[in-house]
């Protein structure tokens, strides 16, 4: 099978308005899966000076997207960085602006606190001009819709949204959710990829299931 896309190219298609992501990022506390993508009809190739808001490395968190992700114009990371130090009567930073502030005061970054990593699931859809705030864990199948600001955990398979996103329903019943996560098709190799693809795309979910079923066992 030659007529696959390659998940080491930068663009995937003909177009240039989409790229795979890993490709193009380079910090080191940063991971990303194969085939995720992001969309931007300007430049996608700069997801990473224009997307994720800041990184750090040696604040010690990192960013981590599974694979077959699909990530919209406009999302944004915000890393762990971005925080203000909560513990005491003032949140200004006055150490990095140097000189006697910063003689009077604890080392900027030790005073930050610590969310945790930012880890996105497989087989994730965040919409157009979503922001991700720092540690959010999002689950494998969700759904971001657009303009959202995710402040809390996501499970798998929910749809959220708002500002802040708030759960709005599941995608599918209990049953076929842990089906799915069971099954985990985004670990298929190209081949076994090629051959489950019009299951993955049937929209009889009780056909999809009794499939699943008999696959898994």
């Amino acid at each position: 099978m030659n007529n696959l896309p390659n998940p080491n190219d930068i663009f995937p298609n003909q177009y240039h308005t989409m790229c795979f992501v890993k490709n193009v990022v380079k910090a080191s506390n940063i991971e990303i899966g194969n085939y995720t993508y992001y969309d931007d009809e300007k430049d996608p190739t700069k997801f990473e000076q224009n997307n994720i808001k800041f990184n750090y490395p040696e604040f010690g968190d990192k960013l981590k997207i599974g694979k077959f992700c699909s990530i919209a114009q406009g999302t944004q990371f915000i890393m762990g960085a971005a925080n203000h130090r909560l513990s005491s009567v003032t949140t200004y930073p006055f150490a990095v602006f140097g000189g006697e502030w910063e003689k009077r005061t604890p080392e900027h970054m030790s005073q930050l606190p610590k969310k945790g990593d930012i880890v996105v699931g497989n087989d994730v859809w965040i919409g157009r001009n979503s922001v991700i705030m720092p540690g959010v864990k999002i689950g494998t199948g969700s759904i971001v819709a657009a303009n959202s600001v995710v402040v809390k955990d996501v499970e798998p398979y929910s749809i959220v949204g708002g500002n802040p996103a708030k759960f709005i329903k599941k995608r599918f019943d209990d049953e076929l959710i842990n089906l799915l996560l069971e099954y985990k098709w985004w670990n298929f190799n190209k081949e076994k990829l090629v051959e489950v693809l019009p299951l993955l795309c049937n929209p009889d979910l009780a056909q999809v299931k009794k499939i699943i079923k008999t696959q898994i066992k």
